[in-house]
């Protein structure tokens, strides 16, 4: 390890444990995943996350697949500071015991609040209590994992026997070549640009309002999806922002140790999609706007 990790984890480790003697306060609190499942499936409500990479976002960094601009910083916060009643707010739960999270998980998690607790206490709302972000990684950073089993068939109860409209980048494939959206009562996709989606939400929002409002939309397109699930929601439209969720299941179900590739997220077009024997997927596109 060199010398500037090590200095930053021994930081990180003093000011997490100086949170969790009380010296210091949060005031952030967020409901478990059991919780925030309930919530999805009993309730309407439409969800929007946020995790690691839109708080880096809102400290002024680009992320890989977006560059940041300040619409999307301003954006941002407005969403983090929860407005709507019935679009419920998942971020990490990450404010006080970590002990839920592997090692590597609870190191990054202490790290992470290092440089952005501040973040969460100047933008999150002091008056809500937030949904839980991890219901879409919900395996792989567990130091436990004997509940992921039920908490994923839970999670895919939330659309069952609905007819759902995914909205995700060409590369993400959600529930190909597995069963995670196989109780969904029709499936149709509108597929994004995998990077620097922002600058498509408003044309991506005028092929989604074409679908009658008892459509849920499930979203997996990066910062995007938080920008467009906002529109769909004003809209009239159930929203659930599910992010790499399709990707948390592989891993699932592949019992991963490790972050593993997912063959799937290589596949681009229709060509390599029918050679991939992804007929099925391909039938279900019925808008591509991509960059």
């Amino acid at each position: 390890m060199d010398i500037k990790r090590l200095v930053k984890d021994i930081l990180a480790q003093f000011d997490y444990t100086l949170y969790r003697m009380g010296i210091r306060k949060c005031f952030v609190r967020v409901r478990t995943i059991d919780e925030t499942i309930k919530e999805l499936l009993y309730t309407d409500k439409s969800m929007v996350r946020f995790g690691d990479g839109e708080i880096t976002m809102i400290r002024g960094r680009s992320l890989g697949f977006q560059q940041v601009e300040d619409e999307i910083i301003e954006g941002l916060k407005r969403l983090l500071s929860y407005q709507y009643e019935n679009m419920v707010v998942g971020i990490p739960e990450i404010f006080g015991d970590l002990s839920m999270y592997r090692k590597e998980s609870r190191q990054f998690w202490k790290d992470h609040l290092l440089f952005s607790r501040k973040i969460y206490e100047k933008y999150c709302n002091p008056a809500k209590i937030y949904y839980n972000s991890y219901i879409t990684r919900f395996y792989y950073p567990m130091a436990d994992q004997n509940r992921s089993g039920v908490w994923i068939q839970n999670i895919r109860q939330i659309w069952k026997d609905k007819d759902v409209v995914i909205v995700e980048g060409e590369k993400t494939h959600n529930g190909v070549g597995n069963d995670l959206l196989d109780m969904a009562g029709s499936i149709e996709r509108i597929i994004g640009p995998s990077e620097q989606a922002f600058c498509k939400v408003d044309e991506i929002l005028e092929c989604c309002k074409e679908y009658a409002k008892d459509r849920l939309f499930l979203l997996s397109l990066g910062i995007a999806a938080k920008f467009l699930a906002e529109k769909l929601f004003l809209e009239g439209y159930r929203v659930i922002d599910i992010g790499n969720l399709d990707m948390e299941y592989e891993w699932y179900l592949r019992g991963a140790k490790s972050k593993e590739k997912i063959e799937k997220h290589g596949i681009i077009g229709e060509e390599a999609n029918r050679k991939a024997g992804y007929d099925a997927y391909l039938a279900q596109i019925r808008k591509r706007i991509v960059s």
